[in-house]
């Protein structure tokens, strides 16, 4: 992508559904144009997964932390964090087009960006009672590496700040709030919403204690859903297995055993990426194209629930906003 393409687009957000989809910049994916950013996001996802790349079997490393704005220093969430930690830079640091050049930088020519997405909301006219009302659209804007960019001016101390200091995984589990009862030396792992509970292998039968943490860390995304906490309709409503809910919240877990492990500074050891893994999320998201982002905000706020995580209300616009909450 060249810096000409990116002067007409970065720093600007687009509605959920491009009405107009000639005025998008040709730095957007093909895909955009046909309609939505949920189209844009998944078939990004379905590319990665395409290539063998498990985007949310990619959580960050403590060296590096939460992906996060340069300026504002607030860490994206959801569905970002995959999508930029697919970006394999070491460093955390993002920013836009414009905020490089309010830097005195500027992205170097031929750097590709990624997409984010953060929602806005909109006042319209209720149809049926004539008053206005806010509905919630998903926007997107694009972002940069700091390892893109060349001529930023004072970042090195900033640079060099952590973002994040590991939490162990077992002072995780120790503090979840409302946490379900963990029965050990089961023979596989499991979460019984019936009887609000956790079982679990003992953790000598895994490869590594890392391995353990990840296989619980999921069960535990599932106990969120239970009506006592979250009370999420994928996990409480009628599920048989295999079907659109099961699905969606199996990639809930997975999505938020892979934010637990960032937190945990592990990483999952255990990455499922046969082929019929593969071809099994290929075909849910190609079927519906907003799994992949509701999914990844379930997921997040499944996290801060049993992280205990309270977050400031953002701002609205795009470069203001550094963290996303989709």
């Amino acid at each position: 992508m060249t810096n000409t393409t990116n002067k007409n687009s970065h720093g600007t957000s687009w509605a959920g559904t491009l009405s107009h989809p000639e005025q998008a910049s040709p730095n957007h994916d093909a895909n955009a144009k046909r309609g939505s950013v949920y189209d844009l996001i998944t078939e990004r996802v379905i590319s990665l997964l395409e290539r063998g790349t498990v985007p949310w079997k990619m959580p960050w490393q403590s060296q590096t932390g939460l992906p996060c704005n340069l300026i504002t220093k607030r860490p994206y969430r959801g569905i970002n964090v995959f999508l930029l930690r697919a970006m394999c830079y070491e460093s955390p640091f993002w920013l836009t087009f414009r905020q490089a050049a309010e830097l005195g930088g500027n992205v170097r020519k031929g750097e590709k960006a990624c997409p984010v997405v953060f929602w806005k909301q909109r006042t319209i006219d209720d149809k049926e009672t004539g008053e206005e009302k806010e509905i919630p659209l998903l926007r997107f804007y694009h972002l940069f590496n700091i390892n893109q960019c060349e001529g930023l001016k004072n970042i090195s101390k900033i640079e060099a700040v952590p973002v994040m200091l590991p939490t162990k995984p077992a002072a995780i589990v120790e503090n979840m709030p409302q946490r379900p009862t963990i029965k050990h030396g089961m023979s596989r792992a499991f979460y019984s919403p019936s009887g609000d509970f956790v079982g679990m292998p003992e953790a000598a039968r895994f490869g590594h204690e890392w391995d353990f943490f990840a296989a619980l860390f999921h069960e535990l995304i599932h106990s969120t859903g239970h009506l006592s906490r979250l009370n999420r309709p994928t996990l409480t409503g009628a599920a048989g297995f295999g079907s659109e809910p099961y699905c969606k919240e199996e990639l809930i877990a997975e999505m938020g055993a892979a934010f637990l492990c960032g937190y945990a500074g592990i990483a999952e050891r255990t990455i499922a990426n046969s082929a019929a893994y593969l071809q099994s999320w290929l075909g849910q998201l190609r079927s519906d194209k907003k799994l992949i982002v509701q999914a990844a905000a379930q997921a997040q706020k499944a996290a801060d629930f049993i992280l205990g995580a309270q977050f400031p209300q953002l701002p609205t616009s795009a470069e203001g906003a550094g963290q996303s909450h989709a």
